[in-house]
C-alpha cells in the first residue's frame, strides 16, 4: 500500500510539472484588469505587505500552496520548498498527509517542513475524511500554526482508486473544527469554492477559505492521465476559475484566501482587489524548483514580492487590504458568469471615487 501511495505522489508531481509546462492561455485573471489613474502612485516607503485575518498576521500575502509529501522525491520536494519560505518569509503549507496516517514511516517527507523552517508559518493538510486524532496528529507532527483541509469530489470521482462518498464531509470539517486549537482553513484543490460553499464553512466554524480555483494544476486531467482508457477527459475545464469563487464569495462571512492560476504579481494584485487576504501559488512555484533548483525559486518568490510592492504603489495602495478599494473592471466570459449570478460589478470600476485620483 505504501508503495502505491508512494508512486501516486510521484505521478502527481510529474503530470503537474508537464501541466505547467504546457499551460496556454484562457485564465480568467486575465478578464480582470485595473482602472489606471495616473495620478494614484504614492511612494514606495508608504507600502507595506503585512496582512492580517482571523486573528493571523502574516509579513507579506504571499504563500507556498499545499503540494506534496509521501514519498522520498517528493520528501526532497518538500526541504527544498521548506528552504524558499524560510529564506522569503511566505507561509507554507504541506501537501496531503493522508499517506503518513497510513505510513507513519514517511513522516519526515513531511517533518521537514517545520525542520527546515523553524520560525515559519506552517500549515499541515488532511483530507475531509480525517478523524480529529489524525488532524491533531498532523498538527502535531509539523507543529503546524493552521491546518488546511483540503476538499476535491471532482479529483475523487476521476482517481481509479478514490473516494465515491462524500456526505460524511461536511459533518467532519465541522467537527474537526470544534476540536482543535489552531485555525481551520478549508481549501478547494483546483475546482473552486462557490459563495454558497463558503458562506457554509462559515455555518460549520471554519476559520478561513481558500477558494482554490480553476485555472492552474487540474487534477482531473492529472488522475485522467493515470487511468487506462483516459475516459474521464470530458471533465477538462470543470469547476470556477479563481476570480469567479472571488466575486461569488464577496459578501460571505468569511476571510477568503485566493489560489489556483495565479500566474505572476499582477495574478496577485488582482486576487486582492477581489477580497482575498492572501494568494497562494503552487504549480508555478513547483515548475521553477523542478526546472531550477532551490536558488531559482528563492529569487522567484523574491521578485515576485518585490513587485507586488511596486504594483501597490503604482495604484496608491498602502497595503493588501486597500487594493480591495481600486478600481477594477470585470471582461469576457468572468462578466458572462457575475451577470448570471446576480453579481452587479459596475460598482468595483467606481470604488476610488472618494479618494485623490485624477479624475
Amino acid at each position: 500500500m505504501s508503495e502505491l501511495i508512494a508512486q501516486r505522489k510521484d505521478d502527481h508531481v510529474r503530470l503537474a510539472v508537464e501541466q505547467q509546462r504546457r499551460a496556454g492561455s484562457g485564465n480568467q485573471f486575465d478578464e480582470v484588469s485595473f482602472v489606471h489613474h495616473a495620478l494614484a502612485g504614492i511612494d514606495r516607503e508608504q507600502v507595506t505587505l503585512a496582512t492580517s485575518f482571523a486573528g493571523l498576521s502574516w509579513p507579506v500575502p504571499l504563500y507556498i500552496n499545499a503540494m506534496t509529501g509521501g514519498s522520498q522525491s517528493t520528501g526532497r520536494i518538500n526541504a527544498d520548498l521548506a528552504v524558499a519560505a524560510r529564506e522569503t518569509g511566505v507561509p507554507i503549507a504541506s501537501g496531503s498527509m493522508s499517506a503518513y496516517f497510513k505510513d507513519p514511516a514517511c513522516a519526515g517527507t513531511f517533518s521537514v517542513l517545520r525542520e527546515l523552517n523553524p520560525s515559519g508559518f506552517v500549515m499541515a493538510n488532511v483530507n475531509a475524511t480525517a478523524s480529529v486524532d489524525n488532524a491533531r496528529r498532523a498538527v502535531d507532527l509539523l507543529a503546524a500554526d493552521a491546518l488546511q483541509i483540503h476538499v476535491n469530489t471532482v479529483q475523487e470521482t476521476v482517481m481509479p482508486e478514490g473516494d465515491r462518498s462524500f456526505a460524511s464531509w461536511v459533518p467532519q470539517i465541522e467537527k474537526i473544527a470544534a476540536a482543535l486549537e489552531v485555525p481551520v482553513i478549508v481549501k478547494e484543490v483546483g475546482f473552486g469554492l462557490s459563495g454558497a460553499s463558503v458562506r457554509l464553512l462559515a455555518d460549520l466554524g471554519v476559520a478561513v477559505a481558500d477558494v482554490g480555483g480553476r485555472g492552474g494544476t487540474d487534477f482531473a486531467a492529472i488522475e485522467n492521465g493515470r487511468r487506462p482508457l483516459g475516459d474521464y477527459a470530458y471533465l477538462d475545464g470543470w469547476g470556477l476559475s479563481t476570480p469567479a469563487c472571488l466575486l461569488d464569495a464577496a459578501a460571505a462571512p468569511l476571510p477568503v484566501l485566493a489560489s489556483g492560476g495565479v500566474r505572476h504579481p499582477l495574478d496577485v494584485a488582482r486576487a486582492l482587489a477581489l477580497g482575498a487576504k492572501a494568494v497562494g501559488a503552487s504549480g508555478t512555484f513547483l515548475r521553477t524548483l523542478v526546472d531550477g533548483g532551490t536558488s531559482a525559486l528563492i529569487a522567484q518568490i523574491t521578485t515576485w514580492l518585490d513587485q507586488l510592492a511596486a504594483l501597490h504603489t503604482l495604484l496608491g495602495a498602502p497595503d493588501p487590504a486597500a487594493l480591495s478599494g481600486c478600481d477594477v473592471l470585470i471582461g469576457g466570459r468572468l462578466r458572462q458568469f457575475c451577470a448570471d449570478r446576480g453579481i452587479d460589478t459596475a460598482p468595483l470600476a467606481r470604488r476610488s471615487t472618494n479618494r485623490h485620483h485624477g479624475r
